[in-house]
C-alpha cells in the first residue's frame, strides 16, 4: 500500500536540552486509520507538529505524499487537516466566517456548498452566525474540526480530539471519521480513550520516551499480545485453591465462586485439558465456563511498561 506519510530518522532536541524524539522512522499508509498512542510527555503531540510543520525536527525527514515537509513546506500544509488539542479559535469571529477564512489561507477557491456541508455534518449549521466565543466548548471543538476539514484535505491529524467532549459529539466524530476513509482520506488521531483506538483504527503505533515502541495491525496486536482469561464458575465456593490446582496457576475470586485461567491462545498448549483434568480429580464442579480477552488499554499499559527505562 502507498504510504501517505514517511518520517526518516526524526529527532527533536528542544533549547532546554530535552529530547522529545529520538530517531523515529514510521510509514503511515494512505486511506488507513492510525492510532498513535502513548503516555503524557511520550512525543505524540511533537511528532504531530513536526509532520504539519509547525514545529521544525532537529534531524531527519518527513515525506507527505512525496513531498518533503521543509522544501515543500506549501505543498505539504495544504494537503493536511489539523485538529489541536487546544482550543484556539478567533473568538470574536461568526462560525461560518471562521470555517470559510480558513479555507481561504489554503488558497481553496470559495466554495460554500462545501463549508455548508461539513457544518451540518458537524451540527453547526444552526450556530454558522453565531460567534465563536458565545460557544460552548464542545461547539468550540467542532469548528475546529470544520476549519481543519475546511480546504478538502488529504490527510485528517487529530489530537485528543475527544478530551472533554461530550457523548454527542464523540459519535458525530467518528461517524464522520468513517465518512471521511471511505472517501480515501488518511486519518491519524492520538486518544486517551484507547477503546475509540480499538474500535476505529487499522493499525496502532505506541511511542514512549520519545522512542516508537510498536507499530502493528490492531487484530495482529491483539492476535500477539492479548492474552485469553478462562474464568470457571464454580458450583460451590471454595475456601482456597486446592494444592492439585495451585500449579496451574489458577486465581480464586474474593467470594471463592471462580477460578480463574490466564493463558496464551496461539501457544501450541494452553494447558486448559490438564487443567479440567485436575479439576475433575480434584472434585472440583464448574457450573458455567466463559472466556475473557486483553483490551487494547491493557496491551498498552503493558507495552508502556516494559519500555519503560
Amino acid at each position: 500500500m502507498t504510504a501517505a506519510i514517511t518520517v526518516t530518522g526524526v529527532e527533536k532536541t528542544y533549547a532546554s536540552g530535552f529530547r522529545a524524539l529520538k530517531g523515529v522512522d514510521l510509514e503511515i499508509r494512505r486511506g488507513e486509520i492510525f492510532a498513535l498512542l502513548g503516555p503524557n510527555g511520550a512525543g505524540k503531540t511533537t511528532l504531530i507538529s513536526i509532520v504539519c510543520g509547525i514545529v521544525k525536527a532537529t534531524a531527519g525527514r518527513v515525506l507527505v505524499e512525496g513531498h518533503d515537509t521543509v522544501s515543500a513546506a506549501r505543498i505539504t500544509r495544504s494537503l493536511i487537516g489539523l485538529v489541536p488539542q487546544e482550543l484556539t479559535t478567533d473568538a470574536f469571529e461568526t462560525v461560518l466566517a471562521t470555517v470559510s477564512f480558513s479555507r481561504g489561507l489554503f488558497g481553496k477557491a470559495p466554495d460554500p456548498a462545501h463549508v455548508e456541508r461539513v457544518l451540518r455534518e458537524l451540527s453547526l449549521w444552526e450556530k454558522r452566525d453565531t460567534q465563536i466565543i458565545a460557544l460552548s466548548g464542545g461547539m468550540k471543538r467542532r469548528v475546529l474540526i470544520a476549519k481543519a476539514l475546511s480546504h478538502e484535505p488529504q490527510i485528517l491529524f487529530l489530537d485528543e480530539p475527544t478530551a472533554g467532549v461530550d457523548v454527542e459529539l464523540r459519535r458525530d466524530m467518528w461517524a464522520m471519521v468513517r465518512r471521511l476513509k471511505a472517501q480515501g482520506v488518511t486519518i491519524i488521531l492520538t486518544t486517551h480513550y484507547i477503546q475509540e483506538a480499538e474500535e476505529m483504527a487499522d493499525r496502532v503505533g505506541v511511542i514512549n520516551g520519545g522512542e516508537i515502541v510498536l507499530v502493528e495491525n490492531k487484530a495482529e496486536l491483539m492476535r500477539k499480545l492479548g492474552r485469553k482469561t478462562l474464568i470457571l464458575t464454580l458450583e460451590e465456593p471454595l475456601p482456597a485453591v486446592p494444592d492439585r490446582l495451585v500449579r496451574d496457576g489458577l486465581a480464586l475470586s474474593a467470594d471463592g465462586t471462580e477460578l480463574a485461567h490466564s493463558y496464551d491462545a496461539k501457544a501450541d498448549r494452553t494447558g486448559i485439558t490438564t487443567l479440567l483434568a485436575d479439576l475433575a480429580a480434584s472434585g472440583v464442579r464448574v457450573k458455567d465456563l466463559r472466556t475473557e480477552q486483553s483490551s487494547l488499554e491493557e496491551i498498552f499499559v503493558n507495552l508502556v511498561r516494559t519500555a519503560a527505562p
